[in-house]
């Protein structure tokens, strides 16, 4: 059954591709590797010739902008946060403009923030944006506004945020690539008796609960936890969702290729699907 529910992904057409910052900057320096993001862009590329959709949901404005000044320290509050973000995110979107442009593609930026999921007029707005920007042939690249947002009204990490854009545009696969390669029964860098989990069929609270922050990187937010309730979002709003390793990002088109690569949740939509629980945490907690 497994086999066959991979083979499903091929007939995939609206594909949501979340990368964290650890997949996009150098390890050594927390700057951006150029020929990192070079090779997201010519996979996406790729994908959009075999005719599907793609949406970019892309971290790495705040590590951006830290490299633009040469600032080597991370930073210290919520002020340098944003200023970091507003110098990075402008940069990150002119290395993906061009970049896309070498391919023959055009990128478009969308930022967000939570008001944009809680208020129905504004879904509808941004939903009609993303879809007006699917028939003109764009690939949208996402981020939370991080320049605007307080620690109050953060959507917190880009694991969510690309859950909440699957279920907003109503894609029907979600790919979050970061520093792991998918869900283990413990943490594999602590346990090493851990076990892979190949497929999830059902995210249960215990599963919700299983989950640890083990994320290895200094310029990311996300880590186990973040993916499990990405995932939750992800499945009841009909998307199949991948966790994988984006240190080889060949991995896209083994996914796509419905490879025994990450772990696999499945789709398991429900009809009362209520973006302010989700926003706010309030589900099986």
């Amino acid at each position: 059954m497994s086999s066959e529910n991979r083979s499903r992904l091929k007939e995939k057409k609206r594909i949501v591709i979340k990368v964290g910052s650890s997949t996009i900057t150098h390890p050594e320096t927390g700057a951006i590797n150029l020929g990192k993001i070079e090779q997201l862009v010519r996979h996406i590329g790729d994908l959009k010739g075999m005719g599907k959709e793609v949406i970019l949901v892309s971290s790495g404005a705040i590590a951006a902008g830290r490299q633009a000044i040469a600032y080597r320290e991370k930073a210290r509050n919520l002020a340098e946060k944003q200023a970091f973000a507003a110098i990075g995110q402008a940069r990150l979107m002119m290395v993906y403009q061009r970049l896309f442009a070498e391919y023959n593609m055009t990128a478009a930026q969308i930022l967000l923030t939570q008001f944009t999921f809680l208020r129905e007029e504004a879904r509808t707005n941004a939903r009609n944006t993303f879809d007006e920007l699917m028939k003109l042939g764009t690939v949208p690249v996402v981020n939370e506004n991080d320049t605007i947002s307080t620690s109050e009204i953060r959507l917190g990490d880009n694991d969510r945020l690309s859950a909440l854009v699957s279920s907003l545009t109503n894609a029907d696969l979600l790919i979050l690539l970061s520093d792991i390669d998918g869900l283990y029964t413990d943490d594999p860098n602590r346990n090493p008796d851990a076990k892979f989990i190949s497929t999830v069929t059902e995210i249960t609270p215990s599963l919700l609960h299983m989950g640890k922050e083990s994320s290895s990187s200094d310029v990311g937010t996300g880590g186990m936890q973040t993916k499990l309730k990405a995932a939750q979002i992800a499945c009841k709003s009909g998307a199949d969702m991948i966790i994988a390793s984006g240190d080889d990002l060949t991995v896209i088109d083994r996914i796509v290729k419905g490879e025994e690569v990450g772990t696999l949740f499945e789709a398991s939509r429900v009809a009362d699907f209520d973006f302010e629980a989700y926003i706010h945490g309030s589900e099986n907690e």
